[in-house]
């Protein structure tokens, strides 16, 4: 096959790459790019699982069989620390989410005439894949699309998109719709009627003038640990449990038995209410309202954990604050941290657990901490959205 040319590797978009540079849309590592343009199938290709595949932007890499994509999810860590010139110990085989698992999702409908369509947007497009499948979703919550669908038909607005947010908590499932209207008796009566109707954990609607909840038996939680939180309204959780457990495995790692540790970016808790047994915990988080879920669960378990509402990027700890840890957490939004790990480059933590969902922003903050005298003894990538270009990891610094 002289002729024709290897897909080598997949790019950041999901685009297959040949040896010699050139991007193919669908190509697969293993394939070979004929000189004609005609893509040669190779044994790293799957069949497709859902009919919207190649329209709905919820997948890019369904065609990509399991061992392959493993190695996207390793290789986009490995390529981004390349790119920062940053040396790692080890970086482990990917740890991918199993289909039917995601507990987490924001569609997107349009009311036209009768009809609405309910789905993920297509990829780079304005436009909704009216959503009949889903093998990403936990089935829980792909059987609550068309009844959601259905509800729409009468409270949606024409021509306007509203935004409906799934997501499942210890009591259910938890609806959050926005941009409807839902006036008078009869709509309240038909907003409980289905959220009672569908056992809901909460039905809340944003019909321009802030949240409103209309249903919630009792406050929805998440546990961590020993710990349950009472949950805000879509509170961030990480997408799958299967993922969660990966990075809070690799954060109790990383740390070691630090006797104090440090939660920057706490979120409700997900580590520090995990990690919290056996050694005290300061937390700390910009979002008032999670910060106060976390608060409120330390609290009433008299757990160790010591929070602050504290904007992390306008007023990072500093060394003097930040040596009194054993172990830093760091868990920042996609942009990463870069004030913080000026800071806790310059203190004198003894181990970091940093996760990331943005191997580009965590390669650029990895190079200041080892510029700051930090060793990366290893990372552990996660790929909890599943055939997606979306790359989450945790690794362990130390000094």
């Amino acid at each position: 096959m002289t002729d024709s040319t290897p897909i080598k590797r997949i790019a950041a978009r999901g685009d297959g790459v040949t040896a010699d540079g050139r991007h193919v849309a669908g190509g697969v590592p293993g394939d070979r790019l004929a000189a004609d343009g005609t893509l040669l199938p190779g044994p790293n290709r799957a069949e497709p699982v859902c009919r919207h595949f190649g329209k709905c932007g919820g997948c890019q890499l369904q065609h990509v069989a399991d061992g392959a994509l493993a190695d996207f999810v390793r290789d986009r860590v490995v390529g981004a620390l390349e790119g920062q010139q940053v040396e790692a110990g080890a970086i482990r085989p990917a740890l991918i989410s199993p289909p039917a698992s995601r507990r987490r999702a924001a569609l997107t409908a349009l009311r036209i005439g009768k009809q609405v369509a309910l789905g993920f947007n297509a990829a780079q497009s304005n436009q909704i894949v009216d959503m009949r499948m889903c093998p990403l979703l936990l089935p829980e919550l792909f059987a609550l699309v068309a009844p959601v669908r259905t509800l729409l038909g009468t409270i949606a607005p024409q021509r306007r998109p509203v935004k409906v947010k799934l997501q499942m908590l210890d009591q259910g499932a938890e609806i959050i719709i926005e941009g409807v209207k839902a006036d008078g008796l009869d709509a309240a009566m038909a907003l409980q009627d289905f959220a009672g109707g569908h056992r809901l954990a909460r039905l809340a609607i944003d019909q321009g003038d802030g949240l409103e909840t209309v249903w919630q038996p009792e406050p929805p939680t998440m546990r961590f640990g020993d710990i349950s939180v009472e949950v805000p309204p879509f509170a961030f959780l990480q997408a799958t449990a299967t993922g969660q457990a990966a990075l809070v495995d690799a954060v109790r790692r990383a740390i070691g038995d630090a006797a104090a540790a440090a939660d920057l970016f706490a979120g409700i808790g997900t580590f520090a209410l995990s990690v919290q047994a056996g050694r005290k915990v300061y937390a700390a988080e910009g979002a008032r309202d999670a910060i106060a879920a976390l608060t409120g669960a330390a609290n009433r378990a008299r757990a160790l954990v010591a929070t602050e509402h504290r904007d992390l990027f306008r007023r990072p700890l500093v060394p003097a604050e930040l040596n009194r840890f054993g172990a830093v957490i760091l868990d920042p939004p996609r942009a990463g941290a870069e004030e913080q790990v000026k800071q806790i480059a310059a203190s004198t933590v003894p181990a970091i657990a940093y996760v990331s969902c943005n191997p580009a922003s965590f390669a650029r903050d990895a190079r200041l901490l080892v510029a700051g005298g930090y060793r990366l003894d290893w990372v552990q990538p996660v790929g909890q959205f599943r055939w997606s270009t979306h790359v989450e990891l945790a690794a362990r610094f130390s000094r």
